[in-house]
């Protein structure tokens, strides 16, 4: 029998998990289901991954490394602090936590993280380098409150039907910055 090669495999993984996980939440997440969302042979899990806390890691590491990567390319294509403001005005108004399943797989990630200590370095390293984005343009006490700021009023604009006006985020975002 010839062994497949299939370099991609691991990758198509850990993808393949981020869309079961947006779909069925961690308490749904299996290696058969996994593996049938990659179209790997389930013996291909155990072969990449020592156990599904390793595939939920190498899932949830790259998709806050996803997402931190486009809020620090965002934070480092603006040329001064106003820029920065207006910023996370649109980030916030056109950007975080717009897109449903970004949402839940956030959401997922975080409640892990509560449930489980061993999740939380990797909300940790998330935070840190959204702060180290921020901080580009703010101290870090102000970079720290824009950061939960953003959050903040992103889970309230996905999860509150009352909550989109965009003036509000406006006048939060400058009043914070203005803060610092």
């Amino acid at each position: 029998m010839t062994r497949r090669h299939d370099p991609g495999r691991r990758d198509r993984i850990v993808d393949a998990c981020l869309d079961v996980l947006a779909t069925e939440g961690v308490a749904g997440t299996s290696h058969r289901r996994v593996a049938a969302a990659a179209d790997v042979p389930l013996g291909s899990m155990t072969y990449h991954f020592a156990g599904i806390d390793d595939l939920l890691r190498a899932a949830f590491d790259r998709f806050a490394r996803g997402f931190g990567e486009r809020f620090d390319a965002l934070m480092a294509s603006v040329p001064d602090r106003a820029a920065a403001v207006d910023a996370l005005v649109g980030y916030v108004r056109g950007e975080v936590m717009t897109d449903p399943r970004d949402l839940v797989l956030s959401h997922e990630l975080y409640t892990l993280a509560a449930r489980d200590p061993a999740y939380r370095d990797l909300t940790t390293a998330w935070m840190a380098r959204s702060r180290a984005s921020l901080e580009r343009w703010f101290d870090p006490t102000t970079a720290r409150a824009l950061d939960a700021l953003v959050e903040g009023l992103g889970i309230h604009r996905a999860l509150d039907a009352g909550a989109g006006d965009d003036a509000a985020v406006e006048a939060g975002v400058r009043r914070v910055a203005a803060a610092g």
